[in-house]
C-alpha cells in the first residue's frame, strides 16, 4: 500500500511505502547556510514525526548546496543534529536550487 501525506497537485510532502517514508526536498529560511540548514532540519523533523519516524531512523540523505564552498558550514549544523551512531548514507552536491536566495536543500528517506 502507498500512503501519500499532504498531497498537492505537484507533489506529496511524504510518501510511505513498505515501512519507508520518502520526504520531499526541504529548504529553510534565513540568510546564512547555517540558519537555512537549521530551519530545514527542523522542517524535516516535523515531517518525520508526521510519518511516524525520527532522525535516528533516517536511511539516506541527499544534500544540495548552491555553493560547495558552504560545505563546512552546513556540515557543522548537520553533525550536531544527527543522533550519535545513526548517521545515514549521505550524498552532497552542488546544484542550482529553486530560488536564488536558497542555499541548501535536503531530501530524506527514512524507516517508519
Amino acid at each position: 500500500m502507498i500512503e501519500r501525506i499532504d498531497t498537492g497537485t505537484r507533489m506529496s510532502k511524504i510518501v510511505k511505502h513498505n515501512g519507508v517514508a520518502y520526504l520531499c526536498g526541504q529548504v529553510g529560511s534565513g540568510s546564512t547556510v547555517a540558519e537555512q540548514t537549521r530551519d530545514c532540519l527542523s522542517r524535516i523533523e516535523a515531517l518525520l514525526d508526521k510519518a511516524g519516524s525520527s532522525p535516528d531512523r533516517i536511511l539516506q540523505a541527499i544534500v544540495w548546496l548552491a555553493d560547495m564552498n558552504d560545505f563546512a558550514e552546513m556540515n557543522a549544523v548537520w553533525d550536531a543534529w544527527v543522533p550519535a551512531g545513526h548517521a545515514p548514507a549521505r550524498a552532497c552536491g552542488e546544484s542550482r536550487i529553486a530560488s536564488p536566495d536558497l542555499k541548501v536543500e535536503i531530501i530524506i528517506t527514512a524507516a517508519c
